[in-house]
């Protein structure tokens, strides 16, 4: 029970995280904090989307839990951007980084043009992506005051050499098998540091701590 509200002495100690190392290959459970913006000529619907009123980008804003290994229960933050008025670039990118999200998720080769990857590769609405699990690359950024942070802007698919690194170092994690509680998988690029620090809170938003 805690003491008395004037009184800190019993409060816990403050955590303090060293970055975890770029290139790190980790099982990630991904959830989007919607920012309440649709446009459904472009398939934006539920919400999930959010606008930035100063560059005119639109994002998804997303959070990754670490879910297994000694960084479990790390969080990290990344947008993924939908829309820039600086040219298609950022979509792109963010259309490249779902793909292989959906790849990772389900175990499925980048190059597996089958019917049923390519049925896997399509979703019915953003809602899909929330709650979807896939093996990630730790990358490092920056945030808006330039301070180093860490990032995701890759999603490791069986075709790629790391996933085998990641097995053969004894990683639990499966794909198929998304986590109880949470939504099967799913359009899309993270952030590039000059969109990122154009965009609100693009470090640890307040809806994260």
């Amino acid at each position: 029970m805690a003491g008395a509200w004037n009184d800190y002495n019993d409060a816990e100690s403050q955590t303090s995280y060293d970055l975890i190392p770029k290139g790190t290959i980790v099982p990630v459970r991904m959830t989007i904090k919607p920012g309440g913006y649709d446009d459904p000529s472009q398939g934006w619907t539920g919400g999930y989307a959010t606008h930035n009123d100063t560059t005119g980008s639109v994002y998804l804003n997303a959070e990754f839990v670490i879910t297994e290994g000694p960084f479990a229960k790390r969080k990290v933050w990344s947008l993924i951007g939908l829309l820039s008025l600086k040219g298609p670039e950022w979509g792109n990118m963010g259309r490249s980084f779902v793909r292989g999200i959906l790849n990772s998720s389900r175990g499925l080769s980048d190059k597996d043009k089958s019917p049923e990857a390519q049925a896997v590769r399509r979703i019915n609405g953003f809602s899909d992506l929330d709650g979807i699990e896939f093996l990630a690359k730790i990358d490092v950024g920056t945030d808006a005051n330039g301070d180093p942070k860490n990032e995701i802007r890759f999603a490791v698919a069986p075709n790629h050499k790391d996933w085998e690194t990641y097995q053969k170092n004894g990683g639990v994690w499966k794909p198929g098998v998304p986590a109880a509680g949470t939504n099967a998988p799913v359009s899309v690029s993270t952030s590039t540091s000059a969109e990122a620090q154009s965009a609100p809170s693009s470090n640890r938003p307040s809806w994260a701590q």
